[in-house]
């Protein structure tokens, strides 16, 4: 939901019944019994080695270092936490942990992920809500470039890639339900993350917009009717101006502009867009985003997905994988 907390903690009992289904664990050809199952989850969490550091430092993965974690994988049936209206056209995106996925500050983003068979790149477009820290869950096209599918749950090592291949020019979505009177934008391709998107209210000043949990960029007092100037800056310092943008709710606009590389230059100056409207914002506020949905029938077990169990003692350090340093 727009801008509100997270799913509520659930009891094992609980997540073993609910969406990512009970038949999980015979999968794997254990037929274990809940108690089974917690005792399972702490062992995955001694002997694997999730993540290492402290668990406030990894919120944000850093570029320069690698994760040692696990993945599964899944299907994605509806839009992901991050709001794209489609996912990569080589389907090749991840879902991340909450800490990770850091109330989308890590959407857009691309992981560069070896497993035991080979490695791939993907995007993030999605948050896994059940799936501890060092959990990564990947399309079955990317899993399947990393180990066979029924394989399951594998161990993995993860990083932002800085700068990776473009696949198209930013582009603008702007919300349903967005008017004169409230604002939100969805920035498309870009590459790394983004780090802020402002709006030109008149020449030479500019009103930094507030990120929602699902990745739209918000004027809560609405920037008039339009058309717009918007100013993207990536995480590494890349930035775009781009004129023109239509209070066109729905509609994805194709910029021409590239975030870095060839092409990446600003187009022309138009004139200045309107200054915002005074009007208070609508009463109506966002419509809520689409959930993540259910993974298919065929996904098999992640015991890292299941909900906080009693704390177990300290994880052993992983064994010389390189990891989040702060």
């Amino acid at each position: 939901m727009p801008g509100g907390a997270g799913p509520p903690v659930r009891t094992l009992q609980a997540m073993v019944a609910g969406r990512h289904r009970s038949a999980r664990w015979p999968l794997l050809g254990f037929g274990f019994g809940v108690g089974a199952v917690a005792a399972a989850v702490i062992a995955v969490a001694l002997g694997i080695g999730q993540v290492t550091g402290n668990q406030a430092c990894a919120a944000v993965l850093n570029p320069a270092g690698a994760v040692s974690g696990i993945a599964t994988h899944y299907v994605l049936q509806s839009v992901g936490n991050c709001s794209y209206p489609d996912p990569p056209a080589n389907q090749l995106f991840v879902a991340l942990s909450p800490p990770e996925y850091d109330s989308a500050a890590a959407c857009g983003s691309y992981l560069e992920v070896h497993g035991p068979d080979g490695s791939v790149t993907v995007e993030v477009i999605d948050q896994c809500p059940p799936c501890a820290q060092g959990h990564i869950d990947l399309s079955e096209p990317a899993f399947a470039a990393l180990a066979p599918l029924s394989a399951g749950l594998i161990d993995v090592s993860y990083q932002t890639i800085a700068d990776p291949p473009l696949p198209a020019p930013v582009s603008f979505e702007v919300k349903d339900g967005s008017s004169q009177y409230w604002l939100a934008l969805l920035v498309i391709n870009t590459g790394n993350a983004v780090a802020s998107v402002q709006l030109e209210t008149a020449p030479g000043a500019w009103l930094d917009l507030s990120r929602a949990s699902y990745n739209y960029w918000i004027d809560a007092a609405g920037a008039g009717p339009g058309p717009f100037t918007v100013r993207v800056t990536d995480t590494l310092g890349h930035q775009v101006t781009v004129h023109g943008i239509a209070l066109d709710p729905g509609a994805v606009q194709d910029s021409g502009v590239y975030m870095y590389g060839a092409g990446g230059a600003a187009p022309p100056p138009a004139s200045a867009a309107p200054a915002p409207s005074s009007a208070a914002p609508s009463s109506a506020g966002p419509p809520a985003r689409r959930p993540r949905t259910s993974a298919s029938p065929a996904r098999p077990p992640a015991a890292a997905r299941f909900a906080p169990i009693p704390s177990p003692p300290d994880p052993v350090p992983a064994s010389p994988s390189p990891g989040p340093s702060c």
